[in-house]
């Protein structure tokens, strides 16, 4: 039944003069979307809304799940498009609309007209009076509703006249590509991916950093976060994916420095090299999946000793106060929680200490770095040099 959806967008259209830019920037990512669902789609923005129409066959499913994905979008709206060949013809429409999308007729309604286009020769209000006269005069079972209706018939009075009754949510957010870009610290773990996905929400293109530390973590962990990257990528379309081997680093750092500040040590050259490949990239923050208190080194304490070296770019943790259950939810609700949750160690596990310091100083942490100082430097640049980089 259904050739078309009607997108709609909220924050967007509060952006005044830079409105063409978000909703040209929606355009781009519903097209992608659509990109490779079966069937051929026309994407075109007219008058606060987004039409995709569909020409001949198509996946309908495919393409629902794929503009589900889409930031910026907050509703989705399958409709049926037709002429405007005067009001009887209208009404006749509505009347097979509600009869072959609602078999049971026991169902209240109410009617919901806009004219968008303003020359029609009925007001909103006219319109609503008398298509629900029509609908109750066909179908005595149904009843009105003005208040809480079961079923809302709206139409839309355009260039053509869009008729729907199913309002679909949509990803929220705004368009990816409109919130400049930024480097995720990506980890196999359940919040990274989480706190990727929320920043890149607010339109932001998204690179990422994966810290690997061959032997002692294997491929099939590196594959796990090349999966969880692909995931999130569903949503924040592209992602190149910087893996750095870590191992030579850690190795150091586990032979000179206490074992109680190794996972604040290692998180400090994790940050640095971050910040160094972000600036590379031209990313303007790094992403982090911190929560307060969760482990050792997200305390407060610790958070503001690993701050401390990133010197040019802001950071941005936005699961800062969420509760685990809360990122789990999230996580499930993107599809990433069953992979990361499959048993493959990230190097951040494996070189945990028995006593994680949860209250460092960050005098005495420098004073310790001081012990890398022979070897670091040339350690740090062959790791930033040697990455392995995917495209997501």
């Amino acid at each position: 039944m259904f050739q078309a959806f009607l997108i709609k967008y909220a924050e967007i259209a509060i952006k005044g003069k830079n409105r063409n830019l978000f909703e040209d920037a929606l355009v781009k990512q519903v097209r992608r979307a659509l990109k490779d669902v079966d069937g051929e789609f026309v994407v075109e923005k007219t008058r606060g809304r987004v039409n995709v129409e569909a020409k001949g066959n198509f996946d309908y499913d495919g393409a629902l799940a794929a503009l589900k994905k889409v930031f910026g979008i907050t509703a989705i709206c399958p409709v049926k498009v037709f002429e405007d060949e005067g009001f009887d013809k209208l009404a006749e429409e509505v009347i097979a609309y509600v009869d072959e999308q609602y078999p049971d007729k026991n169902f209240t309604f109410k009617m919901h007209a806009r004219r968008a286009r303003k020359d029609y020769p009925m007001l909103s209000m006219e319109i609503n009076a008398e298509l629900g006269g029509r609908l109750l005069e066909a179908f005595p079972e149904i009843s009105v509703d003005v208040h809480d209706p079961d079923v809302m018939i709206n139409v839309e009075i355009r260039e053509k006249i869009y008729l729907y009754s199913i309002v679909i949510p949509g990803a929220g957010g705004m368009p990816t590509g409109t919130g400049g870009k930024a480097m995720l610290l990506l980890s196999g773990g359940i919040d990274s991916p989480v706190a990727g996905y929320m920043i890149a929400k607010r339109g932001v293109v998204l690179n990422a950093v994966y810290f690997h530390a061959p032997p002692y973590t294997s491929e099939r962990a590196k594959q796990k976060v090349v999966d969880l990257a692909k995931i999130v990528s569903e949503y924040a379309g592209n992602i190149w994916l910087h893996v750095v081997n870590f191992t030579e680093i850690q190795k150091y750092i586990y032979e000179k420095c206490p074992h109680e500040e190794l996972t604040i040590i290692m998180r400090r050259y994790m940050m640095r090299i971050a910040e160094r490949i972000a600036l590379d990239n031209d990313c303007q923050g790094l992403i982090t999946g911190e929560s307060i208190g969760q482990v050792a080194s997200q305390t407060m304490a610790s958070l503001k000793v690993t701050n401390e070296v990133v010197k040019e770019l802001p950071v941005f943790r936005p699961l800062i106060g969420f509760d685990k259950q809360e990122i789990v939810e999230i996580s499930e609700k993107i599809g990433a929680f069953e992979t990361s949750i499959l048993p493959f160690e990230d190097c951040c596990t494996i070189w945990v200490a028995k006593h994680p310091v949860t209250k460092p100083s960050p005098e005495r942490i420098r004073k310790h770095e001081n012990f890398l100082s022979d070897d670091i430097d040339e350690m740090f640049e062959r790791a930033v040099s040697g990455r392995e980089i995917i495209k997501i």
